[in-house]
């Protein structure tokens, strides 16, 4: 059976809200909501005003990670300030996943590549999570959408060295890329395993820089926006993500699929599905 994706071209917060209802899953219990915070500097991050009547609708609380690199967002302290700053503590609840305490650890049993996911022990805090996505290029994984959120979007800072040394944190930027991208998914089985039926996935494309919002600084976008879109799929709403920008009518898209193809993005995707959890076959259905 396909998956179903929702889509609308209309990019406002209203739309996020409707998309969800589309999706037909409400988010009961306590909800976390996965975000990107945006580097200090990045200039194409998803504001949080535009996020805001989605996260009041469930009720949630804005979730991050410690990064494992310099920046603003290393350091628990200097990334709470990053969160003020950016205007999301003013506006919601946050908490950093892995701010402080030993960290929770997930176990992949089919994990093709990693057998453990390194996450933040206050996950255990949360009954359902909405992950809200920038889909964009990245300078490691080609693209970055909800896939990367659930995988190193929701790793803890040495979950992420783990990661993306492909299970050797010593080879924290140098292990093999294919590998590193067949671990990705293997991290993000992990937390579709932990939360179950109890997760909704949206994807805005807007901003779509070849760079990820962890840039401080990033490339301007280099297409125009296509639109929002919803599933519980995962992998589903990758994928159509992926057919959306090779099927505009637009140049720009060019420079954003070399920056993809470049980083061989699409077997994220592949690797993601043959852990069983999504599938690359969806119906696209379209709102006015």
């Amino acid at each position: 059976m396909k998956s179903k994706v929702y889509f609308t071209r209309k990019i406002t917060p209203e739309s996020v809200c409707r998309l969800y209802e589309a999706v037909g899953r409400p988010l009961t219990g306590r909800v976390a909501v996965k975000v990107h915070s945006g580097e200090r500097g990045n200039q194409n991050f998803i504001r949080p005003d535009f996020w805001e009547p989605m996260i009041r609708a469930v009720r949630g609380t804005v979730v991050e990670t410690n990064t494992a690199y310099k920046g603003a967002r290393r350091i628990t302290s200097d990334h709470a300030e990053l969160l003020r700053s950016h205007g999301w503590s003013p506006l919601f609840n946050t908490l950093i996943l892995d701010g402080e305490g030993a960290d929770t650890v997930l176990e992949i049993p089919k994990g093709k590549i990693i057998k453990k996911n390194y996450v933040g022990n206050k996950i255990a805090d949360f009954d359902s999570l909405l992950v809200l996505s920038h889909f964009k290029g990245h300078p490691m994984g080609g693209f970055g959408g909800a896939i990367k959120q659930l995988s190193i979007g929701m790793a803890s800072s040495f979950g992420k060295q783990y990661i993306h040394g492909a299970g050797d944190p010593e080879l924290f930027w140098d292990a093999d890329h294919d590998s590193f991208l067949e671990a990705m998914a293997d991290a993000a089985s992990s937390v579709v395993e932990l939360f179950g039926e109890n997760v909704v996935y949206i994807n805005v494309m807007k901003n779509m820089s070849v760079d990820c919002d962890c840039c401080a600084k990033a490339e301007d976008p280099c297409m125009k926006d296509i639109g929002i879109l919803a599933s519980t799929d995962p992998v589903a709403i990758d994928r159509a993500c992926l057919d959306l920008v090779y099927g505009a009518d637009d140049p720009g898209k060019d420079h954003l699929i070399r920056r993809i193809e470049s980083r061989n993005g699409a077997h994220t995707v592949e690797a993601a599905e043959a852990l069983g959890i999504g599938s690359v076959h969806y119906v696209l259905t379209e709102l006015d």
